[in-house]
């Protein structure tokens, strides 16, 4: 599959351009594309990663097919045959990157499930041990297992600028107290049997984002699903407590950025080659273990 850095199909109606998908309304559906962009410090990288998109989209596809007894969702088809006439020009492009999907009201809020303290969280427990509302014990040191999992949700930002986590309280006055349980509830249904799982492929889920949105009255998951892209996986063989964990996700390509003289705004610098491999082949290897699929 070629590399695919951004969609340019003029017969259907552009949504939006996402820091990875191109979002499409097609007969009052959505047509989600997974590019092979990667963004880093909420700056795209000029540079595709290899397999990235299609990654995404097939672990998106078994993580809701693994996970529809908790919650509905809103896939309808990634076969590119089954779309309507309008995409028809474009079935190349979008065989293996592409789900026909329902259209739904996305919720206003990020839904952030951890078990593991890490990134964000690990920096405001530094500065005070109540983070989000929650009173977290003392000592807790950076990588550990939290005494619970926590739903941890977040603003929702503009493209460039930083989600903004915010208390359950917060968000109750946001969408109702009723509809943050049930939430709540739901998210960490989906974090705890999706983590499960994956203990026994040897990967730690520490965290994930969770979409979630109503369509004709039914709360579901929408957007994609605990891939590297929105969770940190983490390899159990090599984990250990009180430092940053080797990862599955683009954690590799940050660290190198923070290792340039960049000052994270755009544009951004040209990456290597071989950064762009290991990146791709950590993406890899998180799907194959993960589903058992190659690409």
């Amino acid at each position: 599959m070629t590399q695919l850095i951004q969609t340019h199909f003029p017969d259907l109606k552009l949504l939006n351009r996402g820091k990875v998908r191109d979002i499409y309304e097609v007969d009052n559906k959505l047509l989600l594309v997974a590019t092979d962009r990667i963004s880093a410090f909420d700056v795209v990288m000029a540079d595709p990663i290899p397999h990235k998109g299609e990654v995404l989209t097939r672990l998106s596809l078994f993580w809701f097919d693994y996970l529809k007894d908790v919650v509905p969702n809103h896939l309808i088809s990634v076969d590119p045959d089954e779309y309507p006439e309008a995409c028809a020009p474009y079935l190349e492009t979008l065989r293996g990157r592409s789900m026909l999907v329902k259209k739904a009201e996305p919720l206003p809020v990020e839904c952030i499930v951890r078990g593991y303290i890490s990134g964000s969280f690990w920096k405001a427990y530094q500065r005070d041990t109540t983070v989000c509302g929650f009173k977290l014990p003392d000592g807790m040191q950076e990588s550990e297992k939290f005494p619970q999992i926590l739903f941890t949700p977040s603003t929702k930002a503009e493209q460039g600028l930083h989600d903004e986590n915010i208390s359950i309280e917060r968000m109750a006055e946001l969408v109702g107290n009723e509809t943050t349980e049930k939430i709540a509830d739901i998210c960490i249904t989906l974090y705890q049997k999706a983590s499960n799982y994956a203990r026994t492929k040897g990967i730690i889920i520490a965290d994930t984002k969770f979409e979630l949105g109503w369509h004709e009255g039914e709360l579901m998951l929408i957007d994609e699903v605990l891939t590297p892209d929105s969770s940190r996986f983490w390899p159990e063989d090599q984990y250990s407590i009180g430092r940053g964990q080797a990862s599955f996700d683009k954690q590799f390509l940050r660290d190198y950025l923070a290792s340039l003289d960049w000052n994270k705004t755009p544009p951004p610098p040209e990456l290597p080659k071989e950064i762009l491999e290991k990146t791709g082949a950590r993406y890899l290897e998180a799907l194959e273990r993960i589903s058992g699929e190659r690409v």
